[in-house]
């Protein structure tokens, strides 16, 4: 196969594996269950431009995403399958984006060969099946690269800064500020990329960065100035200063150390990172390189500036990925002798996944693990993944070195997404198991009680009204008020002393549903 046909197989086997993820798996809570349900309360509300979750504002993000959801259920009508399509979607643009910037930078076929690349990231398989907002942002700053080659070395002038200003708009309404952050300092740095024959002077540059952020904040505008004048101080405090600037200086969710995402590099870059026909050709780049030069400053800033910020996840670095894939690429086009011979590239990462599958089959069956092992029943399901694991493995190895990673990495989430899909791991992490109970109820009243409240419910009960969120002590009250009302609470914590009248294991805990007159 030509680097373009394994580009275009790349393409639809990661919409495949993708929408595999959509059929077997529910919504993960408890990301993407609060995702839905912030779309759902924008849609059921009508309010547009103030987002919320179970009746109070959500500032932690942007509304780029649920506006598409929205979108979609205006064609589809309302369900979570539509509404999962969304961020899919847009992981299938990272792919294409990604070999438009590897075409622009070098030739089509290295392009075509980073879309393959990207495409067999594990991880990146993983977040850009899921409904968040990795992959809407990782499409504004794929613009925003493409955009500043254009205006620092292929002399695109004005327009260029233009649309460097739509892309950090772009990356505002999908995520933030944190835009900048993957961006900014590709620009800062330019004198270290862009040849000094095709970069203008920095008068130039300073006006195009000025016209950009011009163009961005009055993009940004059109919704930020509404909703802040809407939403009132508290919103517009945490919109425009709290969020950024209590994940950059003191993580209110997801502190860790500055060394976990350096840590994470064998994961997060799996299975590529494995292969020493990858390693081979790195060490033959050309380092005096202007779009080398580019990607390596883009790819490495982010898990620098990322490290230091208080706040970490795995997906963080996730508009990064399209960097480290044209890195790649471009490092197996100067290892040739390598692609046509699988062995030399996929053996190790080959094995490292048929140990994975020899681990799931021994917890399913009992052998090693906790009580959590009982999740992994049938056992026979997860053999059954595992034989995709494995058949996925044994094509890999006959095939060259790029086709064969997709085959390896896509193989790997879509063994994932059965082993979830056809075992207890289902029902464990659905919320419309105890949302069944739920629907039609808020007249009664419905109340949950305990641990922080995330809208979890919400959109699968296609509830109309919030829920109310109580401590123990609050609920006697709540129930001389709602005496017919249904109580949701962690087991363990007991805030009833009748029995409950159903018991569910929803993600990692057993919870309580007490409904009807209580005595």
């Amino acid at each position: 196969m030509s680097a373009r046909q394994i580009g275009f197989f790349a393409l639809l086997a990661f919409a495949l594996v993708a929408l595999s993820g959509i059929v077997l798996r529910p919504l993960i809570p408890i990301d993407e269950t609060r995702y839905v349900s912030v779309a759902w309360e924008m849609r059921v509300t009508g309010d547009w431009l103030v987002p919320h979750k179970n009746g109070a504002f959500y500032t932690d993000k942007p509304p780029l995403l649920f506006w598409l959801i929205n979108l979609v259920w205006s064609v589809t009508g309302v369900s979570d399958l539509a509404a999962r399509i969304v961020g899919p979607a847009f992981g299938l643009a990272v792919i294409a984006g990604t070999w438009g910037v590897g075409r622009r930078l070098w030739d089509d076929r290295t392009g075509a060969r980073a879309a393959a690349v990207l495409s067999a990231f594990s991880i990146f398989a993983i977040y850009g099946g899921a409904t968040m907002f990795d992959t809407l942002l990782a499409s504004a700053v794929l613009l925003g690269i493409a955009a500043l080659w254009s205006a620092l070395v292929k002399g695109g002038g004005r327009q260029a800064w233009l649309v460097f200003g739509l892309a950090l708009a772009l990356g505002v309404y999908a995520k933030g500020p944190v835009i900048l952050v993957h961006l900014l300092p590709v620009l800062l740095l330019s004198f270290l990329w862009a040849p000094e024959a095709t970069r203008p002077p920095l008068g130039r540059i300073l006006r195009g960065t000025g016209l950009a952020l011009a163009v961005a904040m009055g993009l940004v505008a059109l919704w930020v100035v509404p909703a802040a004048i809407l939403g009132g101080p508290e919103y517009r405090e945490m919109i425009l200063w709290k969020q950024s600037s209590g994940r950059m200086v003191s993580s209110f969710a997801h502190a860790r150390p500055w060394y976990w995402l350096a840590a994470t590099l064998p994961l997060l870059l799996f299975p590529w990172i494995w292969s020493p026909a990858l390693w081979r050709g790195l060490r033959r780049l050309d380092r005096t390189d202007p779009a080398l030069r580019m990607i390596a400053i883009w790819a490495l800033s982010g898990l620098v500036l990322f490290s230091l910020i208080s706040g970490k996840q795995v997906h963080y670095l996730v508009p990064e990925l399209p960097a480290v894939a044209l890195l790649f690429a471009h490092a197996l086009g100067r290892s040739a002798e390598d692609l046509s011979r699988p062995l030399a590239g996929i053996a190790l990462p080959a094995a490292l996944v048929l140990l994975g599958g020899v681990v799931a089959i021994a917890a399913a069956f009992g052998l090693i693990g906790s009580g959590d092992a009982a999740l992994l029943r049938p056992a026979v399901s997860v053999v059954a993944a595992v034989v995709v694991l494995l058949l996925s493995a044994a094509v890999a190895l006959r095939l060259p070195l790029s086709l064969g990673m997709v085959f390896l990495g896509l193989g790997l989430v879509l063994a994932l997404n059965l082993g979830i899909g056809l075992t207890g791991l289902r029902q464990a992490y659905d919320a419309r198991i105890l949302a069944s109970a739920l629907t039609g109820q808020e007249t009664k009243g419905i109340a949950v009680v305990g641990p922080k409240y995330h809208a979890e419910f919400n959109f699968p009960a296609r509830l109309t009204q919030p829920v109310a969120e109580l401590t123990p002590d609050a609920l006697p009250d709540w129930l001389a008020d709602h005496p017919e009302g249904k109580v949701l609470a962690p087991c363990a914590l007991h805030v009833l002393p009748t029995p409950a009248t159903r018991e569910v294991q929803f993600n990692g805990q057993a919870w309580c549903l007490w409904e009807g007159p209580r005595d």
